[in-house]
């Protein structure tokens, strides 16, 4: 969710009630407008989408029903939050019983209002019956990995608005922590099937033994401990989009079964005489360059014709550094509303050291790195210590320990083990990342942490 898009009223004849009210919404970062009576409420929500109405009421005022009738006539999906002093209590259960989301008693804590705040815009994105507002507050639950001036990323967004009105298959390519998954979820929030499920599978988990049934499903007695018949992912995603992560390392065997899906619009669960209709849009993504792949013959050349009908190719974060600053603050923003902190001020040379980091985990490292500064600095303002730390070939002026040191008299087995250490501890604790970034393979890298003792 990002709270600068999302409209919050507070009404409170109490000016210090209303005060108090708004600045604690301020601070998490929400658009707040601030009305003293009914009528200003009317005029908000005629002028703009009102995505909520915080109300300070008392115990002899019988506007409570009334008022939400008022701004219902005008805004249909407005949520109410009620907010009142000791003997308000049975007419909070009035108004909630008439359709509020929440009771705050006052004075309102800050923890209890923005998580009050979280739970009514749940419940609006559940049951709104304007559709546009549902998909903008699904579309608010994840960080905006488009925010910036970045030519490339302004045209690839452009591009997912023309596309995802379409039924064809996605391609979309780039690094790992490039934002693949959260493109897919954009081509799949902006189509005709944005009310169906989005169901992803990483298919690089899925060995032979298991493929056919994670993607088609299988019915009872298929094979020996089938008890029960079991829906595979083109199942789950019906009437959906269904996001295959990894394609590049699908199995022989499993380009082929997809590739009859997308030929002929049928599967068939195991162990079934019956073939099913799939009702999904495919979207595909991968790391790897699946021409030069198909050129090795490790990767079907018509099933990468058939994927590839439209292709997103999506630049590493070291190549739409002018995006960083804005970034930062989409994820600065998101995390702060999800864990319930106040938004945090970057310094300039906090900010100019994450313009010159390479960012080896691209926009993944970024957000990580937001993500746990939100949460474990206590300090408003972010400094320059909170960075990164420089590449090892950057230079080393600030007195910080380099990311990898290579001591004379090290052998080459010694330095691997430095480097596979650095890798996960300062880059990142993703083994299948860590994996990739080292240019190995997952089973490789087990292999070796075993020999180095971190594997039990």
């Amino acid at each position: 969710m990002n709270p600068d898009k999302i409209t919050i009223v507070v009404l409170d004849r109490n000016p210090d009630d209303l005060a108090a009210i708004s600045d604690l919404l301020l601070e998490g970062g929400f658009r707040v407008l601030r009305a003293s009576s009914v009528a200003q409420v009317e005029r908000f929500a005629a002028q703009q989408s009102v995505n909520l109405v915080v109300k300070g009421f008392e115990a002899d005022k019988a506007d409570l029903v009334g008022l939400m009738g008022k701004v219902r006539t005008i805004s249909k999906d407005t949520e109410f939050i009620l907010c009142g002093r000791g003997g308000t209590i049975s007419a909070a259960v009035d108004a909630i019983h008439q359709g509020a989301c929440d009771y705050l008693s006052k004075p309102v804590d800050a923890v209890a209002l923005h998580e009050s705040v979280r739970r009514a815009l749940e419940r609006q994105s559940l049951v709104a019956e304007d559709p546009r507002l549902r998909l903008s507050l699904k579309r608010h639950n994840d960080p905006d990995v488009f925010v910036g001036t970045s030519g490339r990323m302004r045209e690839i967004a452009a591009t997912i608005s023309e596309v995802a009105a379409t039924e064809v298959p996605v391609l979309v390519s780039g690094e790992s922590g490039t934002g693949k998954e959260l493109v897919a979820r954009a081509v799949h929030d902006r189509s005709r099937r944005a009310q169906g499920p989005f169901v992803a599978i990483n298919c690089a988990g899925l060995p032979d033994t298991l493929m056919e049934t994670e993607l088609f499903g299988h019915v009872r007695g298929a094979f020996t401990g089938a008890v029960n018949d079991r829906p595979g992912a083109f199942r789950l995603a019906e009437g959906g989009t269904l996001f295959l992560d990894e394609i590049g390392d699908l199995s022989a065997k499993g380009q082929g079964d997809l590739l009859r899906v997308l030929e002929d619009g049928e599967y068939r669960p195991v162990g079934s005489p019956r073939t099913v209709h799939a009702n999904v849009r495919i979207v595909a993504a991968t790391n790897r360059d699946l021409a030069a792949w198909s050129n090795l013959g490790r990767f079907r050349s018509d099933l990468l014709y058939r994927l590839n009908i439209v292709e997103f190719q999506l630049p590493p974060l070291r190549e739409r550094r002018e995006d960083i600053p804005a970034l930062a603050q989409s994820f600065n923003l998101h995390f702060s509303a999800r864990h319930l902190r106040k938004p945090k001020r970057f310094s300039g040379a906090f900010m100019e050291r994450l313009a010159r980091h390479p960012w080896p985990g691209n926009i993944r490292q970024l957000r990580n790195l937001i993500e746990r500064l939100v949460v474990t600095v206590r300090e408003h303002e972010i400094g320059e210590q909170y960075a990164p730390l420089p590449p090892p070939d950057a230079g080393n002026d600030s007195g910080e320990e380099p990311l990898l040191s290579v001591r004379r008299g090290m052998t080459l087995a010694q330095v691997e083990d430095a480097l596979i250490r650095a890798t996960l501890e300062r880059v990142t604790p993703r083994r299948d990342q860590a994996a990739r970034l080292l240019g190995i393979s997952r089973r490789a890298l087990h292999y070796k942490l075993k020999t180095l003792g971190e594997v039990p």
